[in-house]
């Protein structure tokens, strides 16, 4: 049987090219389900950008419907002494801070020793301090912390041990000064009574101190003083709590004397001016979204992936009902008496005078139309619902995805199965084509040998050709 490779050469047809030709043909059945796969992938990713699209836009109404935002106080710190943040249990107003200290952290620094890196505690010594190198802070919780030394240590592998331990209360480094070296010791928290105060340094390298050790170097740590509205106030820590009910203070510098900083507690209407103005730009962007998706240029014929589409047009009906409806009873009902505006085009307008206008006065009203007296009471809450209902794993946008997803899995399977039977078809006329050349081929020999068999009996009978 004739190969595909071999196809035509029995015969001198070009059986090949036309077996190229058939294929092509019958694959062409092919490009109408190739379109109808590409149709549904489109329509797949549409959705994708549509779901995140009225994500976002419920990230947004979902600020809106936090009642504390409406409650929220910010700190606003004149001067360069301190920062502060005020806390959800903040109360407005007015304050005067001198910060006249800052905490600090202890040191010390223990006498020398002539190398860094050779042994210098011996076992004597170490016996006689119990195998413990002892730090003695000023107070705190744990005035006294005893880290486990070996014999033959050297200054670096007591460095080391006391790093190892987390609760140390001190970080150790190694100092070189120029006459040998020292063991710097600094207390891992700021105030007076965690400051390290001694050690038995001394008593567990007996002997192994430098020529000229010289005098044990200590500095210790400080409390933060300040005073708030004149009233003296100390700290362990440069962060400050308690000071100011719900304000935390944190300490940068000290102030010239008698010229503080002054602090101020007041309503945070910044932070509801972006919430609403973000809820507008997201709204807005939504409806963007939706207009490139059920586009249609009429010139170019072009159209958008969910043009016509009845879910896109249910999504926008639901949505509009939801921010057109009035809320409850309260002095503010509808969007329009907040500064919001439904445009012609669907769009929302912000008008920022009358925004400020209710921040700045009617911070209460406002908070009661978006967030309301529950979750589901304000006009957020009532967006918020319809949003859900269309997000949710059964809701309608996810319903159109996976039915979507549905399709182009049935075009899948439909495509392979034809696939297959195109290639049966192909290897059909492939084996019928083998056949023919064949066919043709052995004609060809018989014809041959015909043609000789008649030219030796002309030569036999002495006719010419």
């Amino acid at each position: 049987m004739a190969t595909i490779s071999s196809l035509g050469i029995g015969s001198g047809l070009d059986l090949n090219g036309l077996l190229d030709q058939l294929r092509d043909a019958e694959r062409g059945k092919l490009e109408p389900i190739k379109a109808q796969q590409a149709q549904q992938e489109a329509r797949i990713s549409a959705f994708g950008r549509l779901q995140s699209a009225l994500t976002t836009f419920q990230e947004s109404v979902d600020k809106l419907n936090d009642a504390s935002l409406y409650q929220s106080l910010s700190a606003n710190v004149r001067g360069e002494a301190f920062t502060a943040k005020a806390g959800s249990e903040a109360q407005p107003g007015s304050f005067s801070v001198e910060v006249g200290k800052l905490a600090t952290a202890g040191t010390l620094a223990t006498q020398r020793v002539a190398s860094a890196d050779q042994p210098i505690v011996d076992q004597a010594a170490l016996d006689a301090s119990a195998g413990k190198l002892v730090l003695n802070f000023v107070g705190g919780d744990v005035p006294v912390v005893k880290v486990d030394i070996t014999a033959n240590s050297t200054l670096e592998d007591i460095r080391d041990a006391i790093n190892a331990r987390d609760d140390a209360g001190v970080s150790a480094s190694i100092v070189h000064d120029g006459s040998g070296y020292r063991l710097a010791l600094n207390s891992k928290e700021t105030g007076a009574e965690a400051s390290i105060d001694s050690t038995n340094f001394e008593d567990l390298v007996v002997g192994n101190l430098a020529t000229e050790p010289g005098a044990i170097v200590t500095q210790t740590g400080q409390d933060a003083a300040l005073k708030v509205n004149g009233i003296d106030i100390t700290s362990a820590s440069n962060t400050v709590e308690g000071a100011i009910q719900g304000v935390t203070l944190t300490l940068n510098a000290t102030t010239a004397e008698g010229q503080p900083d002054t602090l101020r507690v007041e309503q945070d209407t910044l932070k509801v001016r972006e919430a609403v103005s973000g809820f507008v730009k997201a709204f807005n962007e939504l409806k963007d979204t939706i207009g490139t998706l059920t586009s249609y240029d009429s010139e170019s014929g072009q159209a958008g992936e969910l043009n016509g589409d009845r879910t896109v047009r249910t999504i926008e009906s639901r949505l509009r009902a939801a921010l057109s409806g009035g809320v409850g009873e309260g002095e503010l009902r509808m969007l329009g008496e907040v500064g919001i505006s439904l445009q012609r085009d669907g769009t929302l307008e912000l008008d920022d005078e009358a925004l400020d206008e209710l921040v700045s006065g009617n911070m209460a009203a406002l908070g009661e139309f978006f967030a309301g007296a529950d979750e589901a009471g304000g006009l957020a809450g009532q967006v918020n619902g319809t949003l859900s209902q269309l997000l949710d794993d059964s809701g309608l946008v996810n319903r159109s995805i996976e039915g979507a997803e549905g399709r182009l899995e049935r075009l899948d399977e439909r495509y392979g199965r034809m696939e297959q039977s195109i290639e049966r078809t192909i290897e059909r006329y492939r084996v019928q084509f083998g056949q023919l050349d064949a066919m043709i081929a052995q004609m060809n020999q018989t014809s041959e040998y015909l043609t000789q068999q008649f030219d030796a009996l002309d030569a036999q009978l002495g006719r010419k050709k």
